[in-house]
């Protein structure tokens, strides 16, 4: 029980620094992401623990992935990526979009370059073709 209570405050912790970086106040917050005024502050205080739904919700007003949220939350696991992906995760100067929109060119870029690995890797096994002044020569 006493971990529920730990994602919940750290969930609510999160939400009130992201909601305090895009200087949006707490009213308009609830506006934004149509949550009442008095849940969205017990779950910043973390007396309640919001539901998916709701964090995807608060997501949209903070204009934040809901995968950041639900990460925090502990809903889905810390996406890996190694220390690339950690390093911009941690960033503090970066807005949680732009964290996003840099994780996706770097997991486009990792496939892409997965993708082609077997077909260097064929290419390289396969010997070279003669050429024809190698070919007279023999």
């Amino acid at each position: 029980m006493e971990k529920v209570a730990d994602i919940a405050s750290d969930i609510g912790e999160y939400i009130r620094q992201q909601r305090s970086t895009a200087k949006i106040s707490l009213r308009q917050l609830s506006k934004l992401a149509g949550v009442s005024n008095p849940y969205l502050s017990q779950i910043e205080r973390g007396v309640r623990k919001p539901s998916a739904e709701i964090l995807q919700q608060i997501a949209k007003g903070l204009r934040i992935s809901a995968e950041a949220l639900y990460v925090q939350a502990g809903i889905l696991d810390l996406p890996t990526g190694g220390p690339v992906g950690d390093s911009i995760r941690a960033d503090a100067v970066l807005t949680e979009r732009q964290k996003q929109v840099l994780l996706d060119v770097y997991e486009s870029f990792r496939r892409e370059n997965q993708a082609a690995k077997p077909e260097t890797a064929a290419a390289a096994a396969e010997p070279p073709a003669a050429t024809p002044s190698e070919e007279q020569t023999s």
